[in-house]
Order: structure tokens, then C-alpha cells, then sequence
């Protein structure tokens, strides 16, 4: 007699293929909360960037570094893909996009703007390093 393997199944996520509404809807909650913990450091570096000259020297010598650069560039996506992202969600509330084929497209559009901003973020700053 065989028995029932009732033991619960881990799923491996990274074999599961979502669609791509679907990874813009988890892109956008993973930007919100990039955006939500970058808000302490930014308000430090204000801070100290308008305490003073040196003050703001330090800051603006700070952020030349690579990992502060590399920071920097998260954020820009992080704040673009979730304003492009809102907007789309708006939309989609306001029932306009909501056919299976006009979804589709504009999460590719908000996710290939996202990506087309931060290369022209990183165009200005000049490269990485």
C-alpha cells in the first residue's frame, strides 16, 4: 500500500515565469521601500550639506565615491520606475489599459523607461567610476 506525500513543497520561485505586470506590481513595492529607507539618508545629507562650506564640501566629496554613485543610481531607478509604475497603476484604476494586451504593453513601457532614464542618469554623471 503506497501513501500520500502530504508534506508541504517549497516553490522555486526562480523557475516560475511571471508575467510582466506582474513583475512591474513587485518592482514597484521594492522601489517604494528603496525610496521609503533612502529617505533618513537623504535628510542627513541635507542636513550636513547646509550646515556649512565644509559641511557641504564633505557631502558632495561623500557622494563621489563609486558605492555612493552606485547608490545613487538605485535610487534614480528606484524613484523613476515607481512614479511610472503609479501612474500606470492610476490608470489602471481609472479603467483605462485594463484589456489583457494594453497591460502588457505598458509594463514594458514603464519598465523600459525606467531603464532608459537611469542610462541617461548615467550618461550625465559620466560613467560609474
Amino acid at each position: 500500500m503506497m501513501s500520500r506525500n502530504t508534506r508541504p513543497v517549497a516553490l522555486d520561485l526562480l523557475r516560475i515565469r511571471f508575467p510582466v505586470p506582474a513583475v512591474v506590481s513587485f518592482l514597484h513595492r521594492v522601489s517604494g521601500v528603496l525610496l521609503f529607507l533612502g529617505i533618513p539618508l537623504a535628510i542627513y545629507l541635507l542636513e550636513r550639506s547646509l550646515s556649512g562650506a565644509a559641511g557641504f564640501d564633505r557631502v558632495a566629496q561623500w557622494l563621489s565615491g563609486p558605492v555612493m554613485r552606485l547608490f545613487g543610481l538605485v535610487l534614480a531607478w528606484a524613484f523613476t520606475h515607481h512614479l511610472l509604475s503609479g501612474i500606470r497603476f492610476l490608470l489602471l484604476d481609472l479603467d483605462i489599459g485594463v484589456t489583457r494586451p494594453v497591460a502588457r504593453a505598458s509594463a514594458w513601457l514603464v519598465n523600459g523607461a525606467a531603464v532608459a532614464a537611469l542610462l541617461g542618469y548615467l550618461g550625465r554623471m559620466g560613467g560609474l567610476w
